[in-house]
């Protein structure tokens, strides 16, 4: 009998009925006044019976009856209750706060009708009310409207976690933002989860509450008996997250197929605590940043305040972002250059919405076209170019390697020579940890871009025919640019996979786009003129690995719900990157996260006649003659996985 009225119970409390309740947003002010006008009824009543019973009589009937006493009392306290808006909160999100109020309004009206009560002793010598009568009515009615909104919050919270509608979590953390996101989720009337928690890698932080929760210790046994059990997910807070390695330090969260969320950093909360809505799932490249950069605006400022700004490829992950940053250092104005219609159109949509102070002007065009780009340095006059027009992907490269020279390469040697022309200050190009050692036709044409605006730079010093000062940023894989392997791995993952990883092995270095640019700028005003600058990119990442943890994040489970399978390296592709090859070294400089490469240097006369036939070849569409030339050029590029390792074997 007893297991049916369970069941019963269980089946009611899971019914559309409750599911219904729980998806009301919240009760009329109207009707929470009201429903704290009859308790306080009841508070008079009970009152007065008790009282009654104490004192023999509660009133002095002869000067006020009982019903106009009842109806002091209530007028009065409807007069706290609009003071202290006990009525404005929901009911279900009730907290200390709103406990508080209660007390302070039936405190005010106990206190009122007790110095009434003095005024009417001293000066009609009776007594309105009798003092142990206010005294009982005051913790009757606090306790009864406390336990009103007490009951609708348990109510509520144990309907709505059954029906899915709340989410139980524990907070990653016991510092401030802790703090601040436990407030957030008991007081947020729009927030969709329940504090169950908090953990912490200290032991000894373990052997205390925070608000009312406990704090559980991060470990193996505790997270499979209580942590998986108690929470639903977990919110890793802001200063967590600055003082772990969030690529290692959250995987016993993702063992355990825990969804992680984050908030934003504290500066960005209007107060002490986010808003739910702030709240959000984690993504791989918070998993894979490491802590801010640290640059000296200074430099830069001094740089590019109130110059004429041109940033090549514009359009482009690496482009965009250099656009943005740029803004913050007050040029006169930035010329926006790229061939992509489309994007150029939504790029200057969305800068002259956000930054409508600054000047800019869109320029299509096409780098390969000199008589274009003449046109180009003519009218504006840059001052500063960033050069981030560039052919990136690896495959097609190889498959098009003519495409590749004359964007890469001709684009490089036509803005790099007008750039002398127009006296141009400072010449950055964004090249590419592929330049190193190639074994594709992508990096190759980097190198030799490298190696052109370097021996350039060589040649104008030492005939005195110009003042540009050339410069050039390697890094590694840009984290969420167009193309790249996490877009990618993303969209695998919403089609229901499978993940496709080209080898077991493959590890590449990983930047941040933000990261990546505030480099270049850096690197940019630093230089002195000819240097290649490297940038620290951290440790490699194992592609596999990145893509199992993609999985997880998505709520997966990695080869039941997802698998994984390898598709071999692509033409081209190699199983690492390098910064430097075996030739090279570094020369620190100011900045920790930039080192320069000391390279082989090239002379002008002697390359250029090589890159100009290599340009020719291109012209004519001759890939075997364009990679062969390459080759020549750059001796250290290898095929690897690629129809031109032909060439390698004739060359020995």
């Amino acid at each position: 009998m007893s297991q049916n009225l369970k069941e019963r119970l269980l089946s009611l409390r899971n019914s559309d009925m409750f599911s219904h309740v729980v998806s009301l947003s919240y009760l009329p002010r109207w009707v929470v006044l009201c429903a704290d006008v009859i308790i306080s009824i009841v508070a008079c009543v009970i009152s007065y019976f008790v009282t009654s019973r104490l004192r023999g009589n509660v009133f002095n009937e002869t000067f006020l009856s009982i019903n106009w006493c009842f109806f002091i009392i209530i007028i009065s306290q409807i007069i706290f209750f609009w003071i202290f808006h006990t009525y404005s909160g929901v009911l279900r999100y009730s907290s200390y706060v709103d406990a508080a109020k209660l007390l302070l309004a039936v405190a005010a009206d106990v206190v009122l009708l007790a110095v009434v009560n003095l005024f009417a002793s001293l000066f009609y010598q009776v007594y309105l009310f009798s003092y142990v009568g206010l005294l009982i009515y005051g913790v009757v009615a606090f306790l009864l409207l406390f336990l009103l909104r007490l009951t609708v919050k348990i109510v509520y919270d144990a309907f709505s976690h059954s029906s899915g509608h709340i989410t139980p979590v524990m907070i990653y953390g016991t510092q401030s933002a802790a703090v601040g996101i436990a407030k957030m989720l008991r007081t947020d009337p729009s927030s969709k989860y329940k504090l169950v928690g908090f953990i912490e890698d200290n032991r000894n932080a373990t052997e205390r509450l925070i608000m009312g929760a406990k704090v559980y210790l991060l470990d193996e046994e505790t997270m499979r008996d209580v942590i998986s059990k108690k929470a639903k997910a977990v919110i890793v807070s802001p200063l967590k997250m600055e003082s772990i390695n969030p690529n290692k330090d959250l995987d016993l969260f993702f063992n355990y197929n825990l969804p992680i969320l984050t908030s934003p950093p504290m500066n960005v909360w209007q107060s002490d605590m986010p808003f739910s809505k702030q709240l959000k799932s984690i993504q791989i490249e918070d998993l894979l940043e490491r802590p801010q950069i640290e640059i000296s605006t200074e430099n830069i400022a001094k740089q590019l305040r109130s110059k004429v700004v041109l940033i090549t490829g514009a359009a482009g992950s690496i482009g965009n972002e250099i656009v943005r940053q740029v803004i913050n250092y007050a040029p006169s104005l930035i010329v926006l250059l790229d061939q992509a219609e489309s994007p150029m159109h939504d790029l200057r949509l969305q800068l002259e919405d956000k930054y409508p102070k600054q000047s800019f002007s869109v320029f299509l065009g096409d780098v390969r076209n000199k008589e274009r780009m003449e046109y180009l340095m003519n009218l504006y006059r840059p001052d500063v170019i960033y050069h981030a027009a560039a052919y990136k992907h690896v495959p097609l490269m190889e498959n098009n390697p003519v495409e590749s020279i004359q964007v890469n390469v001709q684009g490089t040697k036509i803005m790099a020579d007008l750039a002398v022309k127009y006296k141009v200050e400072r010449f950055v190009m964004v090249s590419t940890d592929k330049a190193v050692n190639p074994t594709n036709v992508m990096g190759a044409s980097k190198r030799i871009a490298e190696v052109y605006v370097q021996s350039l730079y060589k040649k104008i010093v030492a005939n005195k025919s110009g003042s540009t000062k050339f410069i050039t940023t390697r890094f590694g894989n840009v984290l969420g640019s167009n193309g790249s392997v996490i877009p990618h791995f993303k969209k695998q993952i919403e089609s229901g996979g499978p993940v496709t990883v080209t080898h077991p092995e493959i590890i590449r270095y990983f930047m941040t786009i933000p990261e990546a640019c505030m480099l270049v700028l850096e690197a940019g005003a630093m230089g002195k003129g000819g240097e290649i600058f490297i940038f620290d990119m951290g440790e490699p990442v194992k592609i596999v690995d990145l893509a199992k943890k993609m999985i997880r994040l998505a709520g997966y489970r990695l080869e039941e719900d997802i698998k994984i399978v390898y598709s071999g390296l692509r033409p081209g592709e190699k199983l690492y990157e390098e910064l430097l090859n075996k030739k090279e070294t570094t020369i620190h400089t100011h900045h920790p996260k930039i080192m320069i490469a000391k390279v082989q240097e090239y002379d002008y006369d002697k390359v250029s006649g090589d890159i100009d036939e290599l340009i020719y070849f291109a012209s004519q569409c001759k890939d075997y003659l364009v990679v062969s030339q390459m080759k020549k050029i750059v001796p250290e590029f290898q095929s690897n996985n690629s129809p031109y390792e032909i060439l390698d074997i004739k060359k020995t």
